[in-house]
Protein backbone atom coordinates (compact mmCIF):
# COMPACT_ATOMS: atom_id res chain seq x y z
CA UNK A 1 0.00 0.00 0.00
CA UNK A 2 1.66 3.22 -1.14
CA UNK A 3 2.67 5.30 2.29
CA UNK A 4 4.16 8.65 3.43
CA UNK A 5 7.28 8.58 5.70
CA UNK A 6 6.81 6.74 8.90
CA UNK A 7 7.57 8.93 12.60
CA UNK A 8 11.08 7.32 12.73
CA UNK A 9 12.18 9.06 9.46
CA UNK A 10 10.45 12.62 10.95
CA UNK A 11 11.63 15.12 13.14
CA UNK A 12 10.01 17.52 15.41
CA UNK A 13 8.41 20.33 14.27
CA UNK A 14 6.36 22.12 17.16
CA UNK A 15 5.32 21.74 20.37
CA UNK A 16 2.22 22.53 22.50
CA UNK A 17 3.14 23.91 26.07
CA UNK A 18 0.67 24.57 28.76
CA UNK A 19 1.84 26.13 32.05
CA UNK A 20 5.36 25.40 31.41
CA UNK A 21 4.54 21.83 30.53
CA UNK A 22 5.16 20.57 27.25
CA UNK A 23 1.93 18.77 26.43
CA UNK A 24 2.19 17.56 23.04
CA UNK A 25 4.46 17.24 19.86
CA UNK A 26 4.23 17.67 16.72
CA UNK A 27 6.70 15.19 14.46
CA UNK A 28 7.02 15.87 10.46
CA UNK A 29 9.55 16.90 7.20
CA UNK A 30 9.91 20.25 5.63
CA UNK A 31 12.54 21.78 3.32
CA UNK A 32 13.14 25.65 2.85
CA UNK A 33 14.65 26.25 -0.66
CA UNK A 34 16.52 29.73 -1.55
CA UNK A 35 15.26 32.57 -3.67
CA UNK A 36 18.29 30.98 -5.89
CA UNK A 37 16.49 27.66 -6.26
CA UNK A 38 19.31 25.56 -4.17
CA UNK A 39 17.91 23.38 -0.59
CA UNK A 40 18.73 25.41 2.57
CA UNK A 41 17.43 22.77 4.64
CA UNK A 42 15.83 19.79 5.51
CA UNK A 43 14.49 18.25 7.71
CA UNK A 44 13.22 14.62 8.20
CA UNK A 45 12.35 12.35 5.00
CA UNK A 46 11.24 15.02 2.11
CA UNK A 47 11.70 12.20 -0.55
CA UNK A 48 8.12 10.10 0.65
CA UNK A 49 5.19 10.46 -1.19
CA UNK A 50 2.64 12.73 0.44
CA UNK A 51 -1.00 13.60 -0.72
CA UNK A 52 -0.82 17.29 -0.26
CA UNK A 53 -4.43 18.03 -0.64
CA UNK A 54 -4.70 21.84 -0.77
CA UNK A 55 -1.38 22.51 -1.56
CA UNK A 56 -2.10 21.25 -4.72
CA UNK A 57 -4.42 23.96 -5.54
CA UNK A 58 -1.88 26.50 -6.86
CA UNK A 59 -0.97 23.63 -9.43
CA UNK A 60 -4.88 23.21 -10.19
CA UNK A 61 -5.89 27.15 -10.94
CA UNK A 62 -2.36 27.03 -12.93
CA UNK A 63 -3.60 24.19 -15.22
CA UNK A 64 -6.49 25.60 -15.87
CA UNK A 65 -5.18 28.72 -16.39
CA UNK A 66 -2.82 27.18 -18.91
CA UNK A 67 -5.71 24.97 -20.59
CA UNK A 68 -7.36 29.04 -21.51
CA UNK A 69 -10.02 29.50 -18.80
CA UNK A 70 -10.20 32.88 -18.48
CA UNK A 71 -9.27 33.30 -14.71
CA UNK A 72 -7.68 36.49 -12.98
CA UNK A 73 -8.15 39.17 -10.66
CA UNK A 74 -10.27 37.74 -7.57
CA UNK A 75 -11.51 34.97 -9.81
CA UNK A 76 -8.37 33.29 -9.93
CA UNK A 77 -7.92 34.15 -6.52
CA UNK A 78 -10.91 32.49 -5.57
CA UNK A 79 -9.40 29.05 -7.89
CA UNK A 80 -6.91 28.92 -5.78
CA UNK A 81 -8.44 28.62 -2.52
CA UNK A 82 -9.64 26.83 0.28
CA UNK A 83 -11.98 29.85 1.19
CA UNK A 84 -14.57 30.31 4.48
CA UNK A 85 -17.74 30.74 2.75
CA UNK A 86 -18.33 34.10 3.36
CA UNK A 87 -21.14 35.50 0.95
CA UNK A 88 -18.24 37.53 -0.63
CA UNK A 89 -16.74 34.26 -1.54
CA UNK A 90 -20.04 32.83 -2.88
CA UNK A 91 -20.77 35.99 -5.27
CA UNK A 92 -17.55 35.68 -6.80
CA UNK A 93 -17.69 31.49 -7.38
CA UNK A 94 -21.55 32.59 -8.87
CA UNK A 95 -19.29 34.66 -11.20
CA UNK A 96 -17.40 31.82 -12.67
CA UNK A 97 -20.32 29.70 -13.29
CA UNK A 98 -22.05 32.19 -15.14
CA UNK A 99 -19.12 32.71 -17.26
CA UNK A 100 -19.02 28.77 -17.90
CA UNK A 101 -22.92 28.91 -18.06
CA UNK A 102 -23.52 26.90 -15.43
CA UNK A 103 -25.14 27.35 -12.02
CA UNK A 104 -23.74 25.79 -8.22
CA UNK A 105 -25.95 22.48 -9.19
CA UNK A 106 -23.10 21.87 -11.98
CA UNK A 107 -20.81 21.61 -8.89
CA UNK A 108 -19.21 18.21 -7.76
CA UNK A 109 -18.13 18.99 -4.23
CA UNK A 110 -20.34 18.14 -1.18
CA UNK A 111 -22.73 20.62 0.50
CA UNK A 112 -20.66 22.44 3.62
CA UNK A 113 -21.78 24.48 5.94
CA UNK A 114 -19.51 27.85 5.70
CA UNK A 115 -16.60 28.16 7.44
CA UNK A 116 -16.97 31.79 8.69
CA UNK A 117 -18.74 32.13 11.93
CA UNK A 118 -20.57 35.00 11.52
CA UNK A 119 -21.82 33.73 7.94
CA UNK A 120 -22.71 30.36 9.59
CA UNK A 121 -24.72 31.84 12.17
CA UNK A 122 -26.38 34.32 9.39
CA UNK A 123 -27.36 30.87 7.52
CA UNK A 124 -28.53 29.26 10.81
CA UNK A 125 -30.47 32.26 11.54
CA UNK A 126 -32.20 32.60 8.09
CA UNK A 127 -33.53 28.79 8.03
CA UNK A 128 -30.66 27.56 5.22
CA UNK A 129 -28.57 24.46 4.92
CA UNK A 130 -25.26 23.24 3.79
CA UNK A 131 -24.66 24.57 0.33
CA UNK A 132 -22.05 23.47 -2.32
CA UNK A 133 -21.31 26.94 -3.14
CA UNK A 134 -20.67 27.27 0.47
CA UNK A 135 -17.69 24.51 0.78
CA UNK A 136 -14.40 25.74 1.20
CA UNK A 137 -13.37 23.58 -2.41
CA UNK A 138 -16.21 25.49 -4.65
CA UNK A 139 -13.59 27.73 -6.28
CA UNK A 140 -11.75 25.34 -7.56
CA UNK A 141 -14.46 23.61 -8.32
CA UNK A 142 -15.68 26.24 -10.84
CA UNK A 143 -12.36 27.10 -12.02
CA UNK A 144 -11.91 23.73 -13.13
CA UNK A 145 -15.46 23.77 -14.68
CA UNK A 146 -14.88 27.04 -16.59
CA UNK A 147 -12.32 25.40 -17.99
CA UNK A 148 -13.63 21.90 -18.92
CA UNK A 149 -16.22 24.44 -20.65
CA UNK A 150 -13.93 26.68 -22.96
CA UNK A 151 -12.61 23.64 -24.10
CA UNK A 152 -15.53 21.66 -25.04
CA UNK A 153 -15.12 18.99 -22.56
CA UNK A 154 -18.08 16.85 -20.34
CA UNK A 155 -18.84 18.94 -17.27
CA UNK A 156 -20.64 15.67 -15.92
CA UNK A 157 -18.02 14.06 -15.33
CA UNK A 158 -15.36 16.73 -14.02
CA UNK A 159 -14.07 14.67 -11.55
CA UNK A 160 -12.88 11.50 -13.06
CA UNK A 161 -9.18 11.18 -12.78
CA UNK A 162 -9.08 9.97 -16.61
CA UNK A 163 -11.27 13.08 -17.56
CA UNK A 164 -9.32 15.23 -19.91
CA UNK A 165 -9.21 17.87 -17.40
CA UNK A 166 -7.31 15.70 -14.77
CA UNK A 167 -4.97 14.53 -17.07
CA UNK A 168 -3.92 18.09 -18.12
CA UNK A 169 -3.80 18.69 -14.57
CA UNK A 170 -1.35 15.87 -13.83
CA UNK A 171 1.11 16.86 -16.84
CA UNK A 172 1.05 20.15 -15.57
CA UNK A 173 2.11 19.28 -12.05
CA UNK A 174 4.53 16.83 -13.22
CA UNK A 175 6.31 19.85 -15.30
CA UNK A 176 6.57 21.78 -11.93
CA UNK A 177 7.41 18.93 -9.28
CA UNK A 178 9.80 17.54 -11.54
CA UNK A 179 8.46 14.01 -10.47
CA UNK A 180 5.88 11.61 -12.03
CA UNK A 181 2.90 11.39 -9.23
CA UNK A 182 3.29 8.55 -7.17
CA UNK A 183 -0.63 7.67 -6.59
CA UNK A 184 -4.36 8.89 -7.38
CA UNK A 185 -6.20 9.63 -4.73
CA UNK A 186 -9.96 11.41 -4.14
CA UNK A 187 -9.19 14.96 -2.24
CA UNK A 188 -12.10 15.80 0.78
CA UNK A 189 -13.99 17.41 -1.81
CA UNK A 190 -14.22 14.48 -4.57
CA UNK A 191 -11.77 15.64 -7.44
CA UNK A 192 -8.59 13.53 -7.66
CA UNK A 193 -5.22 14.99 -5.87
CA UNK A 194 -1.70 13.56 -6.69
CA UNK A 195 1.19 11.99 -4.48
CA UNK A 196 4.41 13.46 -4.95
CA UNK A 197 7.79 13.86 -2.79
CA UNK A 198 7.66 16.62 -0.02
CA UNK A 199 10.82 17.97 -1.96
CA UNK A 200 9.00 17.88 -5.63
CA UNK A 201 5.93 19.50 -3.84
CA UNK A 202 8.53 22.58 -2.76
CA UNK A 203 9.97 22.76 -6.19
CA UNK A 204 6.97 23.52 -7.55
CA UNK A 205 5.72 26.26 -5.41
CA UNK A 206 9.17 27.59 -5.47
CA UNK A 207 8.32 27.80 -9.38
CA UNK A 208 5.24 29.16 -8.84
CA UNK A 209 6.70 31.68 -6.62
CA UNK A 210 9.60 32.87 -8.21
CA UNK A 211 7.66 33.03 -11.55
CA UNK A 212 7.61 36.32 -13.83
CA UNK A 213 5.08 37.76 -15.65
CA UNK A 214 7.78 39.04 -18.30
CA UNK A 215 9.18 35.60 -19.04
CA UNK A 216 9.71 33.48 -21.84
CA UNK A 217 7.58 30.87 -21.20
CA UNK A 218 3.94 30.83 -21.23
CA UNK A 219 3.44 28.60 -17.99
CA UNK A 220 5.61 30.52 -16.35
CA UNK A 221 3.79 34.22 -17.29
CA UNK A 222 0.12 32.49 -15.69
CA UNK A 223 2.06 31.46 -12.63
CA UNK A 224 3.50 35.21 -12.09
CA UNK A 225 0.06 36.48 -12.65
CA UNK A 226 -1.61 33.74 -10.45
CA UNK A 227 0.60 34.62 -7.67
CA UNK A 228 0.17 38.27 -8.00
CA UNK A 229 -3.93 37.56 -8.03
CA UNK A 230 -3.54 35.85 -4.33
CA UNK A 231 -1.16 38.46 -3.04
CA UNK A 232 -3.32 41.88 -4.38
CA UNK A 233 -6.20 39.88 -2.97
CA UNK A 234 -5.71 37.93 -0.04
CA UNK A 235 -9.16 37.80 1.32
CA UNK A 236 -10.11 35.18 -1.27
CA UNK A 237 -7.84 32.52 -0.55
CA UNK A 238 -9.14 31.86 2.89
CA UNK A 239 -10.92 34.36 4.66
CA UNK A 240 -11.07 37.29 7.53
CA UNK A 241 -8.72 36.23 10.26
CA UNK A 242 -7.68 32.91 8.68
CA UNK A 243 -3.57 32.30 8.70
CA UNK A 244 -2.77 31.61 4.97
CA UNK A 245 -5.21 35.37 4.43
CA UNK A 246 -2.56 37.01 7.43
CA UNK A 247 0.18 35.83 5.77
CA UNK A 248 -0.23 37.53 2.70
CA UNK A 249 -1.55 40.93 4.16
CA UNK A 250 1.15 41.05 6.69
CA UNK A 251 4.38 39.88 4.58
CA UNK A 252 3.19 39.72 1.07
CA UNK A 253 4.10 35.59 1.48
CA UNK A 254 1.87 33.23 -1.15
CA UNK A 255 1.09 31.25 1.46
CA UNK A 256 -1.64 27.72 1.10
CA UNK A 257 -2.03 25.56 3.84
CA UNK A 258 -3.40 22.07 3.19
CA UNK A 259 -5.41 19.29 5.10
CA UNK A 260 -3.44 16.89 7.00
CA UNK A 261 -0.72 19.02 7.75
CA UNK A 262 0.83 20.65 4.38
CA UNK A 263 1.69 24.14 4.38
CA UNK A 264 3.50 25.58 1.32
CA UNK A 265 5.37 29.49 1.63
CA UNK A 266 6.77 31.41 -0.92
CA UNK A 267 8.60 34.66 -0.54
CA UNK A 268 7.97 37.73 -2.79
CA UNK A 269 11.97 36.97 -3.77
CA UNK A 270 11.31 32.55 -4.56
CA UNK A 271 12.26 31.54 -1.20
CA UNK A 272 10.06 28.74 -0.42
CA UNK A 273 9.00 26.22 2.25
CA UNK A 274 7.20 23.14 2.17
CA UNK A 275 5.83 20.63 5.10
CA UNK A 276 3.80 18.06 6.33
CA UNK A 277 3.04 17.48 9.72
CA UNK A 278 2.75 13.50 10.50
CA UNK A 279 -0.21 13.38 12.57
CA UNK A 280 -1.90 15.67 10.54
CA UNK A 281 -2.56 18.33 12.41
CA UNK A 282 -2.51 22.34 11.60
CA UNK A 283 -2.40 24.14 13.77
CA UNK A 284 1.25 24.59 14.16
CA UNK A 285 1.97 24.64 10.03
CA UNK A 286 1.50 28.28 9.69
CA UNK A 287 4.25 29.06 12.76
CA UNK A 288 6.63 26.65 11.56
CA UNK A 289 7.39 27.45 8.10
CA UNK A 290 7.88 31.19 8.86
CA UNK A 291 9.72 30.35 11.53
CA UNK A 292 12.09 28.21 8.80
CA UNK A 293 11.67 31.52 6.13
CA UNK A 294 13.30 33.18 9.25
CA UNK A 295 16.22 30.69 9.77
CA UNK A 296 16.73 31.05 6.45
CA UNK A 297 17.00 34.43 6.03
CA UNK A 298 14.14 35.16 3.68
CA UNK A 299 12.05 36.84 6.64
CA UNK A 300 12.90 39.18 9.12
CA UNK A 301 12.66 38.08 12.59
CA UNK A 302 10.45 41.35 14.09
CA UNK A 303 7.82 41.00 10.86
CA UNK A 304 7.52 37.46 11.49
CA UNK A 305 6.78 37.74 15.08
CA UNK A 306 3.96 40.67 14.26
CA UNK A 307 2.64 38.25 11.73
CA UNK A 308 2.39 35.22 14.38
CA UNK A 309 1.06 37.69 17.23
CA UNK A 310 -2.52 37.58 15.28
CA UNK A 311 -2.40 33.63 14.52
CA UNK A 312 -4.30 31.40 16.69
CA UNK A 313 -1.28 30.04 18.53
CA UNK A 314 -2.44 30.29 21.98
CA UNK A 315 -3.43 27.65 24.44
CA UNK A 316 -6.19 28.50 27.17
CA UNK A 317 -6.83 27.34 30.74
CA UNK A 318 -9.61 28.83 32.41
CA UNK A 319 -10.27 31.23 29.94
CA UNK A 320 -7.08 32.14 30.14
CA UNK A 321 -3.85 31.89 28.14
CA UNK A 322 -1.93 29.84 29.55
CA UNK A 323 0.97 28.31 27.20
CA UNK A 324 1.35 28.26 23.37
CA UNK A 325 1.58 26.19 20.01
CA UNK A 326 5.18 27.13 19.32
CA UNK A 327 7.69 26.20 16.83
CA UNK A 328 10.22 23.55 18.15
CA UNK A 329 13.45 25.44 17.18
Amino acid sequence: MPQTFAASDAVELAVVERSGFVESRHLGSAVVIGADGEVVEQLGDTDAPILPRSSLKPLQALACLAAGAPLDGERLGLATASHSGTDRHVAVVREILDSAGLDERALGCPADWPGDTATRDAVVREGGEPERIRMNCSGKHAAMLLTCAVNGWDTATYLAPEHPLHVHIREVAERLIGQRASAVAVDGCGAPVFAMSLMGLARATHRIGGASERSPFALHRQAATLVRAVRENPWTIAGPGRPDTIVIERLGVFAKGGAEGVMVMSTPDGATVALKMLDGSGRATTAVALRLLERAGALAASDVAEAMASLPLAVMGGGHEVGAIRPAF
